[in-house]
């Protein structure tokens, strides 16, 4: 009875793209109830009003040069020289800035958790969780009550039955031969799985522009947050997605997909290797190759730029408060980190489709992907940074270094 209750109210709904308002509802009461959750806790701690919005960093850095910085050093020296001289009171820019990194980089804090403006009534987002007062505590209480015992088994049978059918699905639809029909059965039996596992994450996704949505022929790319970024793109529509090999459940579901649709998966050593592949690809979704919080967006590889093919930039915003999307893989498994999607709030978002992009006469593939970055970090309030994400990996390159060594000689030679 419980499951044929199940499949009427939320998966048949799914597979239709219909909404009958349960999630609407439930997210208008839970804004409501952590909006008077945030005053209580406010009043008791006698503390002005949070800001809606964090600083990045407890740092605060300005955007001057290094040669306007330098100059400004020089100022303050008690004989300043100008021009094509060195002198001692240069190297106190570089021991600053060395400080900086060493107390907070740039790479390392997009790989934890985003900071809150205001506790959201998961002990998970507040390590110095306390007593404050007795309703706080009580709908806090509540809270897990639902979440784990109501939310999660409801969940979790939406997702396994999702996963479910897109792994048996997929297997089945592959032994079909090549035509269109196949791929008509491919794209409606994908959509359908997304959307019911978008239901078991309690999803609300708000699409904007869909005017300029992913066309056939084409290259999608986006930042990336969570592997349930490709659940929240493809619940309106299909793509040919390329990305990393996974192990376990992911390689799986990865091994069956493959079989229905062209997908690509490439193990990091091979990333070379692919790009004649993704010449064929009809319409793919690009993924940054490492999960980056929800506050950036990180270098692209040059791989899907040049190709030569229209590339639609899509902005994918997660909204903290309702639970925390980012998946630290260094420090959850897959499957601890969909247990935490389950057990959050729910998952809310904002995903803009912007104008497709293609590359400008004498502009190499580097410069276009950078293009392309910053116009996915201004349209979704995200902090447009350089750095590669595989620094989450490995060491600095040796060409950054001399990048910064030539620049401070070409100030000093007066070039």
């Amino acid at each position: 009875m419980w499951i044929s209750v199940v499949l009427a109210l939320t998966v048949l709904p799914a597979m239709f793209g219909l909404s009958l308002g349960f999630t609407d509802l439930y997210i208008k009461v839970l804004v409501k109830t952590l909006e008077w959750a945030a005053l209580r806790i406010q009043r008791a701690q006698k503390v002005p009003a949070v800001p809606c919005h964090l600083p990045n960093g407890i740092i605060q850095k300005g955007d001057s040069s290094m040669e306007e910085e330098i100059v400004e050093l020089r100022r303050m020296h008690p004989h300043p020289l100008t021009g094509g001289n060195f002198t001692l009171c240069d190297t106190f820019y570089f021991c600053k800035k060395g400080i900086e990194s060493i107390v907070e980089d740039q790479v390392t804090q997009r790989f934890t958790s985003e900071e809150l403006a205001s506790w959201n009534l998961l002990t998970r987002t507040n390590n110095n969780f306390h007593y404050i007062s007795m309703r706080v505590t009580i709908i806090w209480g509540l809270g897990v009550f639902i979440r784990y015992c109501i939310l999660l088994p409801l969940r979790i049978i939406l997702a396994a039955t999702g996963l479910s059918w897109l792994v048996i699905g997929t297997t089945l639809v592959g032994i079909l031969p090549n035509s269109n029909v196949k791929d008509r059965i491919s794209d409606l039996l994908h959509i359908t799985c997304y959307r019911i596992c978008a239901r078991g994450l309690s999803a609300k996704i708000h699409y904007h522009n869909k005017e300029n949505h992913p066309k056939k022929g084409g290259i999608c790319v986006a930042n990336h947050t969570s592997p349930i970024d490709i659940v929240i793109l493809a619940n309106d529509g299909c793509y040919a997605m390329v990305g990393q090999v996974h192990g376990g459940l992911m390689g799986l579901i990865q091994r069956s997909m493959v079989r229905s649709c062209p997908h690509v998966w490439f193990e990091r050593s091979e990333m070379k290797d692919r790009h004649a592949v993704l010449a064929q690809e009809a319409n793919s979704e690009i993924l940054n190759r490492t999960c980056i919080n929800n506050t950036s967006v990180m270098m692209f590889k040059k791989g899907s730029f040049e190709i030569g093919k229209t590339i639609h930039p899509v902005a994918i915003k997660y909204d903290p408060q309702f639970g925390d999307a980012f998946w630290n893989s260094a420090k959850y498994s897959m499957v601890a980190y969909l247990l935490r999607m389950m057990t959050s709030w729910a998952i809310v978002c904002n995903v803009w489709y912007l104008p497709p992009m293609s590359q400008q006469d004498g502009e190499d593939a580097v410069n276009f992907a950078n293009r392309v970055k910053s116009a996915i970090a201004h349209q979704g309030g995200l902090v447009d940074l350089s750095w590669d994400g595989g620094l989450k990996r490995g060491k600095v390159k040796e060409s950054y270094k001399e990048a910064q060594q030539k620049m401070y000689s070409s100030m000093i030679v007066g070039h």
